[in-house]
């Protein structure tokens, strides 16, 4: 069943009307504030690097809405759910997947914008008795008279059975999209046997990664990543510039290193 989830605007969203040939995405699993094995609650860092790669679309996974205990737990825990502490006033608009939800609260995957979110849905594409797992799937409009663009932030299972399986729930929501409409799927593939491609490659979709470096990135763990887990995927678009943000302070941020693409129209 699909929840219906909450879509923001900021207070200072500015007016854009020029046609955009080219923008900036990054992906970044947040690891809901904290840095690896929970040890330092680092939010505020996070936000400032984030702001600072000036994004124009971000994909968030693991990032949570709403919890009760951590504010009694930690001063500089935000007021507002995190995805909109980290929108703050530089990304306008916002949509947030509630994934998982537990006595405390909950967390989920998150898209901020700076072009009009003019709808979303999050699909539950969990198995049933284990992890909570969703695709956010948001259509962007872009300023003057640019394309409808369809972002879709994902964050899969651990189990290769289990994300198989998601990634046919994926290639199911693709099908129902026009064969040209501009696609890009960006997350957390947890892929690490790289196996994806078999499944979304079929659709028109490319691994901008593999297709500018010759593999996916190496994303995990932050420090020293070895693991190929993160993705950005794109169809009918052109993808250049792609980067893995392995140095300070991103290596210290997370226990996943961010993806950077520039996507051309």
């Amino acid at each position: 069943m699909t929840i219906p989830e909450p879509v923001g605007v900021t207070d200072e969203q500015a007016s854009v009307d020029t046609t955009v040939h080219r923008f900036t995405v990054l992906t970044v699993n947040t690891h809901k504030g904290f840095t690896a094995l929970n040890r330092r609650f680092i939010l505020p860092e996070l936000r400032e690097a984030v702001r600072s790669v000036s994004a124009d679309v971000v994909f968030l996974q693991e990032v949570h809405g709403t919890h009760e205990q951590h504010p009694k737990r930690y001063d500089n825990w935000p007021v507002v759910p995190q995805y909109e502490f980290l929108a703050d006033t530089l990304w306008p608009q916002f949509a947030y997947g509630r994934n998982a939800v537990y006595p405390a609260g909950d967390h989920g995957n998150a898209l901020l914008s700076k072009f009009q979110i003019v709808r979303h849905e999050n699909l539950d594409v969990s198995i049933s008795g284990h992890e909570n797992r969703g695709l956010l799937h948001c259509v962007l409009r872009m300023p003057g008279d640019g394309p409808e663009v369809h972002a879709i932030c994902v964050h899969l299972g651990l189990r290769e059975s289990h994300r198989n399986a998601q990634l046919k729930l994926l290639a199911r929501r693709l099908r129902e999209l026009s064969d040209d409409a501009p696609v890009i799927i960006a997350g957390d593939f947890n892929d690490w046997r790289q196996r994806a491609d078999a499944l979304l490659t079929p659709h028109g979709l490319r691994e901008v990664f593999a297709e500018q470096h010759g593999k996916p990135a190496r994303s995990f763990p932050a420090r020293l990543p070895v693991l190929r887990l993160d993705r950005i995927y794109v169809r009918n678009l052109k993808a250049t510039l792609a980067r893995v943000l392995t140095t300070r302070p991103w290596s210290h941020l997370s226990d996943h290193a961010p993806l950077s693409v520039e996507i051309e129209l």
